[in-house]
């Protein structure tokens, strides 16, 4: 813990853990600079938006479910960066395309055919090892992508960028320990790992050759070459590599047809939908 990770209320002498609580957009310009095409940024935003917004649902699940209240607890706050990165670049992507939509738009009223989150993001919880390890590879997928985003040309998704990657490297940290402690525990942990990485793996290629982000800074090859690394390591210290093995990111698996980008998602997504999306329907005049 650092003293930037601190805030401190000099009047009660209280303090909280946490990423920041200044606004990483303060003082930002909004315009989108010369030489950005809106379009794409705006599209860049969306899904990287939709990301976060279905995984933190996801998360969400495990309120009262977690084995610990600590992880629980932990859990939940992970889903909440999330659902604060989400909100920051869906307002990016109505200033960036012209339309003003806000967040609520984005979140609430829009079907599952058109969100561009990829399809990782969206699959069922499973038990708490899918979690972990699914937690695992897209922290480190998007810790890469954010990294390299730090430098977009648009100063707002580079603002946002620099304010994920303290987040995100965080939950890399927390799901990367949690992996290797399953991998080794007991028979029963470890088997539940496994599992759990041979049910993930086939959806790892949608991640690794995302060009989403490509024209505004992150080059698919080089997070690509940022991901696996990362991944086989903590992989290998978990256990799932046996000695002889190839890396378990090169066993041969045939990745899953299509992409979320393109609006193609599996059977799971509308009922997350569903749920999350409900009362913002039931009553779309409402104020919040």
């Amino acid at each position: 813990m650092t003293d930037e990770d601190l805030y401190v209320d000099g009047d009660s002498a209280r303090w909280a853990f946490g990423t920041g609580f200044t606004d990483p957009l303060h003082g930002v310009d909004q315009a989108v600079p010369e030489g950005v095409d809106a379009e794409e940024l705006a599209a860049c935003c969306l899904a990287l938006g939709d990301d976060a917004l279905v995984s933190a649902q996801r998360l969400a699940e495990w309120c009262t479910r977690a084995p610990e209240l600590e992880e629980e607890l932990a859990l939940a706050n992970i889903g909440l960066d999330l659902l604060g990165q989400a909100r920051l670049l869906y307002a990016r992507a109505g200033g960036a395309d012209g339309t003003g939509r806000g967040e609520d738009a984005y979140a609430y009223f829009r079907d599952p055919e058109d969100f561009r989150n990829v399809r990782l993001a969206e699959l069922p919880g499973g038990d708490f090892a899918f979690t972990v390890v699914r937690l695992l590879v897209l922290s480190v997928w998007r810790l890469a992508v954010c990294e390299a985003l730090v430098a977009a040309p648009d100063p707002v998704l580079s603002a946002i960028a620099a304010k994920s990657v303290k987040e995100l490297a965080y939950h890399r940290r927390y799901a990367a320990e949690w992996t290797v402690r399953l991998g080794g525990g007991t028979a029963e942990s470890a088997g539940r790992l496994r599992a759990a990485w041979g049910e993930l793996v086939t959806w790892v290629d949608e991640l690794l050759t995302d060009r989403t982000a490509e024209r505004l800074g992150a080059d698919p090859a080089a997070v690509a070459e940022r991901t696996r690394p990362e991944l086989f390591h903590v992989l290998a210290e978990a256990g799932l590599n046996r000695p002889g093995d190839v890396s378990p990111l090169d066993t041969p698996a045939s990745p899953v047809p299509g992409s979320g980008r393109d609006g193609e998602h599996t059977p799971h997504l509308a009922p997350l939908l569903a749920e999350l999306q409900s009362v913002a329907r039931a009553h779309p005049d409402a104020s919040w």
